[in-house]
């Protein structure tokens, strides 16, 4: 099965990483914590755009593949998905 592409997303992961670079940066330059904060909050909400992007790419292309197979996949894979949503609901700390 071949998987779904995931350039946008890592297109998206790149800009990331230059919005971490950039908050180093202020950290290392000593800057007002507000705008440190506020940059913070923006790289976590693209990161949260980038998991939403891949979760329903998953679901959608994984996920509902494996449901049309009916090959006993479909447990396997409505099993991942709940482990993924319970993660989610436990949060990141």
């Amino acid at each position: 099965m071949a998987h779904p592409s995931h350039q946008t997303s890592l297109v998206a992961l790149k800009r990331v990483e230059g919005q971490i670079r950039g908050v180093q940066r202020m950290v290392e330059e000593g800057q007002y914590c507000g705008d440190i904060l506020h940059q913070i909050h923006a790289a976590v909400g693209a990161l949260a755009r980038v998991e939403d992007a891949i979760l329903e790419r998953h679901l959608n292309h994984c996920v509902a593949n494996a449901l049309r197979r009916k090959d006993g996949d479909e447990k396997t894979k409505i099993d991942e998905v709940m482990q993924v949503i319970r993660r989610f609901r436990k949060g990141y700390r």
